[in-house]
């Protein structure tokens, strides 16, 4: 049992979001970018940058303070961490950071989503614009490319051939599955305005062969049949419970027989406190769709029951998520 938080603790979870806003901010005004090639002086990037010298200058000496920049008499320069992982040119950029400010705005709701139990000025996503999408795909592809190898190995694809990737989005999790099983094909559904980005990760890796894209809203479409496998990454904890029973029966009837669907997302303990990651990512669907939420293995096992699924069982990943897979008559 974790001991109670002192006072100190207090204070400290109190004041954490100057730390969180002022990295945010300096990632979304591209300060770490414009030391990329060596030290400068913060008038020299506020120059660049289009930014207010005295600004720049009180920003970049707080992430100095934190830990992020080092400084030298006037000028700056990022740390190895910063230079590896935040500066936009480097293959290890953190590009998901872009869908951490815009996570930050939601949050921000926090208080009017609970106590109305929704946040009523949010966009459907469905209706979400471009500036929404590819922020929020390339944060799901910088996630599931780190951990989609190790999850996919709990996966049997022995006598697979064909895989619906559900909500795929930039199809991390197909291109996991291929890599494993050579003669695998993927099909990736997902929003018409997803898919776009989708076929530019599937170009970008070659593998436009391997892995098909089909447009549609589950909520509204019908899934293409066929497949041995119906896999949903980080889907359910999006919509509502009657949403879920309807997506899962729709999942059911797009397998061959003997298919499997699996789910794989945060499931959270009968409880609702445990692990606290799920826990606070229930607020997280609190405040960013319109009724999403984190599940336990009892909702989801009730879901794939009714649909018909059979040999309901349930897998930890290594990558702190949860699998659980039903079985087609």
């Amino acid at each position: 049992m974790s001991l109670e938080p002192a006072l100190e603790d207090l204070t400290a979870t109190i004041h954490a979001y100057r730390s969180s806003r002022v990295l945010l901010t300096a990632v979304e005004l591209g300060i770490f970018t414009a030391l990329a090639d060596g030290k400068r002086s913060s008038r020299d990037v506020a120059g660049e940058l289009g930014l207010h010298v005295k600004g720049a200058d009180r920003l970049m000496n707080a992430l100095v303070a934190m830990g992020y920049l080092r400084k030298q008499d006037e000028h700056f320069l990022n740390t190895a961490t910063t230079d590896r992982y935040l500066v936009r040119s480097r293959p290890d950029y953190l590009a998901g950071i872009a869908h951490s400010n815009q996570l930050w705005e939601y949050w921000s709701h926090l208080t009017e989503a609970v106590r109305d139990g929704t946040v009523t000025s949010r966009t459907d996503l469905a209706e979400r614009g471009d500036s929404w999408a590819e922020p929020f795909i390339a944060a799901m592809h910088h996630r599931a490319r780190a951990q989609a190898p190790g999850d996919v190995n709990l996966i049997d694809l022995h006598d697979v051939e064909r895989v619906l990737d559900v909500g795929g989005g930039s199809a991390a999790y197909s291109m996991a599955m291929i890599a494993v099983k050579r003669d695998l094909h993927a099909t990736v559904f997902d929003l018409p305005g997803v898919i776009p980005l989708t076929r530019r990760y599937i170009e970008e890796a070659g593998l436009a062969h391997r892995i098909a894209t089909v447009a549609g809203d589950y909520h509204q479409d019908e899934l293409p049949g066929g497949f041995d496998i119906v896999f949903l990454s980080a889907i359910v904890h999006s919509n509502a419970r009657d949403e879920n029973r309807r997506l899962i029966r729709k999942c059911a009837a797009s397998l061959n027989p003997g298919g499997k669907v699996i789910v794989q997302d945060f499931i959270i303990d009968e409880d609702r406190v445990h692990p606290t990651n799920a826990a606070l990512f229930a607020l997280n669907m609190l405040v960013a769709t319109e009724a999403g939420d984190t599940y336990t293995e009892a909702e989801v096992r009730s879901w794939m029951e009714e649909a018909g699924l059979t040999d309901v069982r349930r897998e930890d990943t290594p990558s702190g998520s949860t699998q659980i897979t039903g079985a087609g008559s």
